[in-house]
């Protein structure tokens, strides 16, 4: 999910680089297997980055969610002409970032490498920025730019991909087929039988929201695939409180940063979105850094992550259309 990324100590420039997950009350036995996490100048395990696999028995760039496992959209992204390097998808993110064994992969000597401050959602940190010259995914090309160095907290992936570069681009994936394009936007979406076209709305930091309905709340929903999980403000848990609140379970999420925010973890009304319901949905409470960063601290605000957004068969986003469509699974 998305982290600011932050002020170079010779810029001032701000960013967006993260990714969330649920640190505690984790099945142990649906976990993704993967190295413990590095801080970001710690000494790689394997220099040659080609060698690092994901030890995990699920599809190797689109994983679905089940209801025993959170799903993960991986990029195949080519970096300096090296790679493909796995980045998990993170429309969260206003940048992407990756982890210190690309930096050794790409022969970027770590004494040249100047630093940033990254804002994630649960804090902030200072990491290095090491400097590309080109990055490459599909039809998406990103020429000379800066890429927060992070802690490997990724699960096998190498990074994320943020959303430079996508203004003019759209976003499809196939869970059923195990298919991730980013290809240029063609102007209109295909209205095709079973897909439904919800309108996305610009905030802060180049972050897309749906309108939708938790119960009869009124929310704004940010569309973020590199959330593992959902996690809503306390502005809409108390407009909620009316209904009654049970069955409460105290969470600690961690974000990009490392910092591990605690919140309280319950089942939400059914999130409408559209003609789309979803049903069943657990959604973490709290005060996260990130929601004041973004300035949506007073109303309703939901970050939508893949234990939502990986039920469906077919996620498509358009960038210059400010649209999303989606097609549930066993839909015609």
């Amino acid at each position: 999910m998305a982290a600011t990324a932050a002020e170079p100590q010779t810029s001032p420039s701000v960013f967006s680089i993260g990714s969330l997950h649920r640190s505690s009350s984790a099945d142990p036995a649906t976990e993704l297997e993967a190295n413990p996490p590095q801080s970001p100048l710690a000494e790689p395990a394997d220099g040659d980055i080609s060698q690092i696999v994901v030890q995990a028995p699920e599809p190797r760039y689109a994983a679905p969610t089940l209801r025993d496992r959170i799903g993960r959209i991986w990029a195949p992204v080519v970096i300096n002409g090296r790679g493909p390097y796995r980045l998990v998808l993170d429309t969260g993110a206003t940048r992407s970032a990756v982890i210190p064994q690309v930096v050794t992969s790409l022969g970027v000597p770590v004494a040249q490498l100047a630093s940033v401050r990254v804002t994630g959602v649960t804090g902030s940190a200072i990491v290095p920025l090491v400097p590309i010259n080109t990055m490459v995914v599909g039809d998406l090309t990103v020429d000379s730019t800066n890429l927060p160095v992070v802690a490997d907290v990724f699960g096998g992936a190498q990074g994320v991909l943020g959303t430079e570069g996508l203004r003019d681009k759209r976003i499809l994936i196939d869970f059923g087929h195990d298919r991730v394009s980013i290809m240029r936007s063609r102007g209109q979406l295909d209205r095709k039988a079973g897909f439904e076209i919800l309108p996305l709305h610009p905030l802060r930091d180049h972050l897309l929201a749906l309108d939708v309905r938790v119960g009869n709340i009124r929310t704004k929903a940010i569309i973020d695939t590199g959330a593992q999980v959902s996690i809503g403000n306390n502005a809409l848990r108390t407009a909620l409180a009316r209904r009654g609140i049970k069955d409460v379970t105290k969470e600690e999420i961690e974000g990009v940063t490392l910092d591990v925010a605690r919140g309280d973890m319950m089942r939400a009304p059914p999130i409408q979105a559209g003609s789309i319901r979803f049903n069943g949905v657990f959604i973490t409470y709290g005060d996260m850094y990130i929601f004041d960063r973004w300035q949506l601290m007073d109303q309703p605000t939901l970050v939508l992550g893949m234990d939502v957004l990986g039920t469906v068969d077919v996620l498509v986003i358009d960038y210059r259309l400010r649209e999303m469509q989606l097609r549930l699974r066993n839909s015609s």
